[in-house]
């Protein structure tokens, strides 16, 4: 049978979880398929873009229906469901991190941060929705690393890095700067 796209980046999240970003490659992803690595090429062009789908996949597997409410309430429900996302697989935020990075991806996160920044000016709507990303992304990114380091005895590792009052803590700080700089009935 052959594979198709999402059966790629399914094999490629899979490895991910059981390797780690580290040991992630087309030729391991293509074991998991049981195909040849050439096979995956007929899907993807590149190892890059094979990341970038699944940061994709990463955010939209942990997807929740759209938040209401004022502002703030909402950015605070889309950080917590992109965090969430990120943390459910091995290394997600350093994958959803890397894509974002490059410029890869739908950049779906920060599109819909800059939506619910509506009412906002544009560059701070923009800018703001990036700075809060960035910060979801370490702030998930971090956890990981340490539970990954502790997992392996490099260190112990008492929750308190990634923790969630860290988080909400840092993104009431951010939250609190945009407030500053919204206009008048924002």
């Amino acid at each position: 049978m052959a594979n198709r796209l999402h059966d790629v980046v399914d094999g490629a999240l899979r490895v991910l979880d059981t390797h780690g970003l580290e040991f992630l490659s087309m030729r391991r992803v293509a074991a998991e398929l049981e195909v040849q690595p050439s096979a995956l090429y007929h899907h993807v062009p590149n190892k890059q873009t094979l990341l970038a789908l699944m940061a994709d996949e990463i955010l939209a597997r942990g997807r929740r229906e759209e938040p209401a409410g004022p502002w703030d309430e909402r950015v605070a429900a889309l950080c917590d469901e992109f965090r969430t996302a990120m943390l459910a697989v091995r290394d997600g935020a350093e994958v959803v991190a890397t894509a974002s990075a490059f410029g890869l991806g739908a950049h779906e996160p920060e599109q819909r941060l800059s939506a619910a920044l509506a009412g906002f000016e544009e560059d701070v709507a923009v800018s703001g929705a990036r700075t809060i990303m960035l910060f979801v992304l370490g702030h998930a990114s971090a956890r990981q690393m340490h539970e990954q380091a502790s997992a392996t005895g490099a260190i112990e590792y008492d929750g308190s890095i990634g923790s969630a009052e860290s988080f909400d803590l840092g993104l009431g700080l951010i939250v609190s700067g945009l407030r500053a700089a919204s206009p008048v009935g924002v």
